[in-house]
């Protein structure tokens, strides 16, 4: 072989080497997105599985989940003057 057929082999081997480490990332990349989706699923349901929980047993003296209640109460009566504030800014 000459060296012209040599760099050829050798240049058509790296090609193929990057092709392939290319299609790889790629579908790396595709099942890290996957993965992300999946992950978004179960945090919209852990809290859709919680505000149930909340709107059920909320008003219920269950000491475990007794400072998640208070931060929800409080937070809820923050918004509430938050919104008054902002309908007199406006004028309503």
């Amino acid at each position: 072989m000459d060296f012209f057929e040599k760099l050829g082999d050798i240049i058509s081997t790296k090609g193929k080497q990057v092709a392939d480490k290319a299609k790889d990332t790629a579908e790396i990349l595709n099942l890290k997105s996957q993965i992300a989706t999946c992950e978004e699923v179960m945090k919209m349901n852990y809290v859709e599985i919680g505000k149930l929980f909340y709107e059920q047993y909320g008003e219920d003296g269950d000491a475990p989940f007794e400072k998640q209640r208070n931060a929800i109460k409080n937070a809820r009566n923050g918004i509430s003057e938050l919104q008054a504030k902002i309908d007199r800014l406006k004028g309503l």
